[in-house]
């Protein structure tokens, strides 16, 4: 990981086409400016994470209902 120090107002580039800028810093926030193309995709950790279990739990579902039918089916 790379560990940069910016102050409010002062920012960064990755690659050509983003950039990330320091909007605001308060008592416990930083509050960043992010700019890149549309077709790059900006979410934040919390919400990737969440919808990454959810993605997990909706291919296991279909599954295990198919488990479940095949076992009634059988008599089981």
């Amino acid at each position: 990981m790379l560990v940069i120090t910016r102050k409010a107002g002062e920012g960064l580039r990755m690659g050509e086409d983003i950039r990330v800028t320091v909007v605001e810093i308060s008592k416990d926030r930083v509050k960043l400016g992010i700019e890149a193309p549309s077709d790059i995709r900006i979410i934040r950790n919390e919400l990737f994470d969440t919808e990454k279990f959810n993605i997990q739990a909706a291919v296991k579902k279909p599954a295990a209902d198919l488990l479940s039918l095949i076992k009634n089916q059988q008599g089981g």
